[in-house]
């Protein structure tokens, strides 16, 4: 926890020979100026103390208000007013008594913030207050814990298996190979866990092989397991991880040996063999569109051009294909003939979200020289916008539904709260304004989705009330009732407050975090899915912790509460969709 600011105190020497007029109107301004910078917990202190002294002074009598004068009688010494001196005694009662302004947040209690509506304080001035400093540090230490509780969870009982089943103490197994631990590794290195980093490193060197007879998921493995390498090695540049991301790489690539060059969805990487699912010849238009970050980012560190092309071909086979309706694309395509399959239903959600996403990232990821890739993602934008976009009742909530054959569905999934931070993304680098204003009101509706929820955690998914005369904004069906540990509000919520410096975005966060651990976290360590987010007294936990609660969840809760723009920089990375940074490529490469 940093200290109080040096620059607390204001020394003036005043000249025999100046004027003291001068003097004591600069004595003025200077108070003024710091009271302009006070934070609106500092001023309500000092204006309360005020007013608790004055009601004091006039229940006492004349000889303790005579003593009270005597020692705070307002006098400048050596060139400090002692309003100044009462600013600066209160600056630092509101750093002390923040700890347990933080404390009592923790427990629930209903405590007013400081928003970041007061628009007249500079980042800087936030930063430097000792308040704002001391309560961000309280929630990046509150994220630092619940990664650890969950670590603990997953080293008694999972170590190098795929998944932590906290309820029952054991672990599932989805590929072998230690999906959890691979997923959270940038994770701690972001978060300062060194000595988690470390043990987790040691089983990377001496236990991870892919030398396996299992099939995998193409999608699944590239963004948890590729992914998760490859940032590891930008982050720390460690060769090791390097290496392990080249293996991976080369095992997938059988996926594209199909006639339409639209990859399978399984592969085998111990035989090298790959193949469609059992019961379809589909893959979802999602999964074989969101795998070009990591590959072209591979093709880069490796000089091997062969996996960059092998993606690229599919996203130009995508951009010609038929079926699309204003930039909107079905959820499935056909690996034999490459051609949509299942036309008519369009959805942002599960099965198409992050092709969505991958357009505009792969347009920053090469410097924004990839013009179809931009304007397939404007269009798309619009597509949403004219077809998807609809508000509530009685709220006026904008969310975006679903379409099917030409008919209207009111249904979000909570999937589709990444598109809030990839339109603010997108605007943070030049595309039009509307981008922004839709992103604010998107990412309220998300909130909504947690905050109208008995729990305070969101559904998977939610039906939107447009009848007249509705009560609530949100309906949950029975089905739906799920919380599976999901990062996108948490990742949204990160990139409207990176780029509007808007404080209800770190409290909205903040709010969630706390619900998950009211409900989710599992004593002996770990946190769990669950059930029934509308029923507090009985969540029902599904005893398991998806990988991505520790490679994306908790990332970005910790980039959410910091303050700090260096901190994995929006202009120097790119995300891919399991919260991987991906270094932007200059355009001389």
């Amino acid at each position: 926890m940093l200290p109080p600011s040096r620059r607390d105190f204001v020394s003036l020497t005043v000249s025999e020979s100046g004027s003291y007029t001068n003097s004591k109107q600069w004595r003025r301004q200077s108070c003024w100026r710091k009271w302009k910078r006070l934070s609106r917990l500092q001023r309500s202190l000092i204006l309360f103390t005020l007013m608790l002294l004055l009601v004091c002074g006039i229940a006492t009598s004349p000889t303790l208000i005579r003593h009270w004068r005597g020692e705070m009688q307002v006098r400048c010494k050596n060139g400090v007013c002692s309003i100044c001196s009462l600013i600066n005694f209160t600056r630092k009662s509101a750093f002390f008594l923040s700890k347990n302004y933080h404390i009592q947040i923790w427990r629930g209690a209903v405590i007013e913030e400081e928003r970041a509506s007061d628009t007249d304080t500079k980042d800087t001035e936030i930063q430097d207050d000792p308040a704002s400093v001391a309560l961000a540090e309280s929630r990046l230490e509150a994220v630092r814990e619940a990664f650890r509780h969950a670590w603990k969870g997953y080293k008694n009982f999972a170590w190098g298996h795929d998944e932590l089943k906290p309820i029952s103490k054991s672990y599932g197994e989805w590929f072998g190979l230690g999906l959890t631990l691979i997923d959270a590794l940038d994770t701690m290195w972001i978060l300062g866990l060194k000595e988690e980093f470390a043990e987790a490193r040691q089983w990377v060197a001496k236990e991870l092989s892919f030398d396996k007879n299992v099939d995998v998921n193409l999608f699944e493995s590239t963004i948890r397991i590729l992914g998760g390498l490859l940032s590891t090695y930008h982050l720390t540049g460690d060769s090791l991880f390097l290496e392990k991301a080249k293996d991976i790489g080369s095992r997938l690539m059988p996926a594209f040996s199909t006639a339409s060059k639209i990859p399978y969805s399984d592969v085998n990487i111990g035989k090298g063999t790959a193949h469609s699912p059992q019961w379809t010849s589909d893959s979802t238009v999602a999964e074989v569109t969101s795998i070009q970050l990591e590959f072209r980012d591979l093709s880069r560190l490796t000089g091997d051009p062969k996996y960059k092309l092998a993606v690229m071909e599919v996203m130009k086979r995508v951009h010609k294909l038929d079926g699309k309706q204003d930039g909107l694309v079905p959820m499935f395509i056909n690996t034999n003939n490459g051609l949509f399959t299942h036309q008519g239903i369009y959805t942002l959600g599960a099965r198409a979200d992050s092709y969505y996403e991958y357009l505009l990232k792969q347009w920053i990821q090469g410097d924004k020289t990839e013009k179809e890739l931009l304007d397939d993602y404007l269009q798309a934008v619009e597509g949403v916008k004219k077809n998807l976009l609809k508000k509530s009742t009685p709220s006026g909530l904008t969310f975006v539904g679903e379409l099917s054959h030409g008919q209207f569905s009111p249904k979000m999934d909570h999937l589709v709260c990444f598109l809030p931070g990839t339109l603010a993304l997108g605007a943070h680098y030049g595309l039009p304004a509307d981008h922004m204003e839709l992103a604010k009101q998107l990412i309220e509706t998300c909130y909504q989705m947690y905050a109208q929820m008995e729990t305070g955690l969101s559904p998977e998914i939610a039906h939107f009330n447009m009848h007249e005369g509705s009560t609530q904004d949100v309906d949950v069906k029975i089905a739906d009732r799920h919380n599976l540990l999901r990062p996108e509000t948490v990742e949204s919520l990160f990139y409207l407050y990176r780029f509007t410096k808007d404080k209800k975005y770190q409290q909205w966060g903040w709010e969630i975090l706390q619900n998950f651990n009211k409900y989710t976290r599992v004593p002996t360590g770990g946190y769990t899915s669950i059930n029934n987010v509308c029923d507090p007294a009985s969540p029902i936990p599904r005893d398991k912790m998806e990988s991505f609660f520790l490679g994306e969840t908790l990332k970005y809760f910790y980039l959410l509460f910091s303050d700090d723009p260096n901190l994995i920089s929006l202009d120097k990375y790119v995300f891919n969709t399991e919260a991987h940074p991906l270094p932007i490529w200059p355009q001389a490469e």
